[in-house]
């Protein structure tokens, strides 16, 4: 089942009325340019949280970001929000990310939640480590509560460039646990939101370190290096 599959078998809810003039100042954004050196861009590294795994039936609980400018993290320029629940997750889903049933059913209305959400991106850049989860489940509830999509928004997945520019760590490490330990980057809170996305992010900046060795500046580049890994693997 595709992306498009999904939308269509979900509910769709109206998009408030008190929220269009927002939508539409956030639609009518530039679009961020791919061509720009990467130490000059706003770049959103973000991690969600959710029910489960499926992606037909599971939910979007929670959405982590931070953003790096000027190739730093900064931590005053964060996001982190809990979409409300109608009935909360499985004991053993909340054991994994740590957000209550309580928390999950007095959360951010999902509306607004995601309203908040686009703007704190604005016309960034994404980065995720394993991109088509993340983008799936945000493109989903975007559909559902806002009939929204992120506009064909560039992202980077960590997942393909770390291995595309370390080619001898790529068999003995692939999750963002892997990489994050080679890096010694520590991880006080795994699988919370804004955590793994603040890990994510420092991620990001030591592969970039790389990345600038070989002279690859912009984003366009990164995401060209790790399209052709992709295309590497699945030959």
């Amino acid at each position: 089942m595709n992306v498009l599959d999904l939308f269509r078998a979900g509910q769709r809810h109206p998009r408030p009325r008190c929220l269009d003039e927002r939508f539409n100042a956030w639609r009518t954004l530039p679009r961020a340019d791919g061509k720009q050196n990467i130490r000059d861009s706003r770049i959103v590294v973000l991690d969600v949280e959710t029910s489960g795994l499926d992606l037909k039936k599971d939910t979007l609980i929670a959405i982590g970001a931070v953003a790096i400018e000027q190739g730093r993290i900064m931590l005053d320029d964060a996001f982190e929000i809990v979409l409300r629940q109608q009935q909360s997750s499985s004991k053993s889903n909340i054991l994994v990310h740590g957000i209550a049933g309580a928390k999950q059913r007095s959360g951010i209305d999902p509306a607004e939640a995601l309203m908040q959400f686009l703007e704190y991106i604005g016309a960034a850049p994404l980065v995720a480590f394993h991109v088509a989860f993340d983008q799936t489940m945000l493109e989903k509830s975007l559909k559902t509560w806002l009939q929204a999509d992120l506009q064909q928004r560039l992202w980077i997945d960590l997942a393909y460039l770390a291995p595309a520019l370390l080619r001898e760590q790529a068999l003995n490490y692939r999750t963002l646990d892997d990489w994050t330990h080679l890096f010694n980057i520590r991880n006080h809170h795994r699988h919370h939101a804004v955590s793994d996305a603040l890990a994510s992010a420092e991620l990001f900046l030591c592969l970039n370190k790389k990345c600038e060795q070989q002279g690859w500046l912009t984003l366009n580049r990164l995401a060209t290096a790790e399209r052709h890994y992709r295309q590497l693997i699945g030959r």
